[in-house]
């Protein structure tokens, strides 16, 4: 078992997580909460149409074979790598208020958030999700694990009437998935969205205050990127240089945590092919990279123009292969979680 040790984004890698298709599906039971987070941009009558259950077999094959090729990369960098338990995610699961199947474990990055030495399994946003961190909870020594109450999710807790804002309410419970934050030592940045409300925020700082002997601050980002989570947005590269989505981010609301920051403004991506009705994510997905350390990061192959950038400030690439990132909705930095840098 681990005992985790991650304090920031950029220290040196020597442990992580790497996701699995494995089992991975669209789940099938079309709820309000599936409807407002991960298709809201679809009508009722476009989101009852949209596909369901397992990945086209060609694709998983595809993706597991990228997946295990970066396992091995890991490997020869000197990171040790750790795997999820496998689930079958067409199993059902409920609070008593509801029932629904799962998606995969394909992006450990989104329900787990290690601070210090701690594993934190988040109160994640989707009821279809809201059970992922368990496959990983055999790896990290049950010392350093905490579990977040699980919020309830009922109906109230979406809203999709209004796409200019974020469908995830505000209450009556704090909600947040692990990839809503950016860990920066003691100060995390905490993106509001549909994946992360205020009273997420508010819970995190609340719990580190009471629970820790460190003094966290939670910088909060609001009203840049309403949709999911924060690393397609904004990826710390070392202290002090922050990487920023120019479409997203503008001078007039970079979050002042950044304002003395050093930016490098990420170039258009190439866009990787991708099956649209499968709840792609967006072409900025190439911006979501890993640091191997402060001059090293994991990065998709096609995104040519986003390595020579990153040359300009002294950082190497490691170019991998991630056929279906898009299709997955994940680059390097959601299919992982960093159990130990430094």
């Amino acid at each position: 078992m681990v005992t985790p040790n991650s304090h920031n984004e950029w220290d040196d890698l020597k442990e992580v997580i790497v996701g699995t298709v494995e089992g991975a599906q669209i789940p099938t039971v079309k709820d309000k909460a599936l409807h407002s987070i991960d298709y809201a941009h679809l009508s009722d009558e476009e989101f009852q149409n949209i596909p369901t259950g397992p990945y086209p077999q060609k694709v998983m094959e595809e993706m597991r074979e990228d997946l295990e090729e970066i396992c091995d990369t890991f490997t020869k960098l000197g990171v040790k790598v750790h795997r999820p338990a496998p689930r079958d995610f067409s199993e059902k699961r409920t609070n008593g208020e509801w029932e629904v199947d799962g998606y995969y474990n394909y992006c450990p990055r989104d329900s787990m958030l290690v601070v210090g030495d701690k594993v934190i399994a988040t109160p994640m946003t989707l009821r279809q999700r809201q059970f992922e961190s368990e496959t990983c909870k055999h790896l990290v020594d049950p010392n350093h694990w905490i579990d977040f109450p699980k919020p309830k999710l009922g109906d109230e807790m979406y809203d999709r009437s209004d796409l200019g804002r974020p469908t995830l309410m505000d209450g009556p419970d704090p909600v947040f998935d692990a990839a809503n934050v950016l860990r920066a030592n003691k100060d995390l940045i905490y993106l509001v969205s549909n994946t992360g409300n205020l009273a997420g925020a508010d819970y995190l700082e609340n719990y580190l205050k009471e629970h820790f002997s460190e003094e966290y601050n939670v910088h909060r980002v609001e009203d840049v990127y309403a949709y999911i989570h924060i690393d397609t947005t904004f990826v710390l590269l070392r202290e002090g240089l922050v990487l920023l989505n120019p479409e997203r981010v503008k001078e007039h609301n970079i979050p002042e945590f950044f304002r003395n920051w050093d930016k490098v403004w990420a170039p258009e991506p190439y866009p990787t092919q991708v099956l649209n009705d499968w709840c792609p994510a967006s072409p900025w997905l190439g911006m979501n990279i890993l640091n191997i350390n402060k001059n090293l990061v994991m990065v998709e192959e096609h995104q040519v123009g986003l390595m020579r950038e990153l040359e300009k400030w002294g950082i190497e690439s490691v170019p991998v292969r991630m056929r279906h990132a898009r299709t997955f909705s994940g680059g390097p930095h959601c299919i992982t979680t960093d159990l130990v840098r430094g």
